[in-house]
């Protein structure tokens, strides 16, 4: 590696036909671009828009699911987070996840519990992606916890909403890094209405048509998410 001028990978989830090309070294330029090729039956072809791919073709909302847009490089993807929340009968609940990270799934547990008022520490817990996306970008947290409390209330979260930031431990909603870049691709894929951090739209641009609401803690962010409450957030 150290000898050569360009590293390449070609990576993916092997259930999957999506595969991202990544340069991991490039003396000459950047190491930020990613390229989305599909796995064909004649070779692989080139996905001029990957969006797609990661959300279902479902039209009518669904309790237990919700979108977020994530940054690969200087691409923004949507990821759809699906959710479900049963009744346990093992001494120790289970956790099965897929396409975000176990550990994650445990502390946003822990804090929906403690300053979402949602206990699903006695529930069995089924977390997942679609299409082999990965939402372990911290920018995810809320998208998982909005289909967490959306299916353990039994109530969809609109197919035309989106949640975007980072939790932590305190409940506190965390900006996260290229907001304008997110929104700008939840526009175009037709998303109108939004969940961000409180103080996010500094400077930020907000697409034509948006509504954006800004949120500090996660109990406002979870009311705001789910479908009884209004978006008072700015629209211009």
């Amino acid at each position: 590696e150290h000898l050569v001028d360009v590293v390449c990978q070609f990576e993916g989830d092997a259930q999957t036909a999506l595969r991202m090309l990544r340069a991991v070294k490039n003396r000459f330029g950047p190491t930020d671009e990613v390229g989305c090729f599909d796995m064909s039956g004649e070779g692989v072809a080139e996905v001029a828009d990957p969006s797609g791919l990661f959300l279902s073709d479902a039209e009518t909302p669904v309790e237990g699911t919700c979108v977020t847009f994530t940054l690969d490089g200087h691409r923004s993807l949507p990821i759809e987070v699906q959710a479900l929340v049963t009744n346990s009968v093992l001494p120790t609940p289970r956790r099965a996840v897929n396409g975000v990270d176990t550990n994650r799934i445990a502390m946003l547990v822990a804090v929906l519990y403690r300053h979402g008022r949602i206990n699903l520490l006695g529930n069995d817990l089924y977390v997942s992606t679609i299409a082999g996306g990965v939402a372990k970008e911290p920018a995810c947290d809320l998208a998982i916890v909005a289909a967490l409390a959306s299916a353990a209330r039994s109530r969809p979260i609109p197919r035309t909403t989106c949640a975007i930031g980072e939790i932590s431990l305190s409940g506190e909603i965390r900006q996260v890094p290229g907001l304008g870049q997110r929104l700008s691709e939840a526009a175009r894929q037709g998303i109108t209405n939004a969940v961000v951090a409180g103080g996010s739209l500094h400077n930020v641009p907000v697409p034509d048509g948006m509504r954006v609401a800004e949120c500090e803690d996660l109990a406002e962010a979870i009311a705001m998410a789910l479908p009884d409450k209004s978006l008072p957030g700015r629209d211009d």
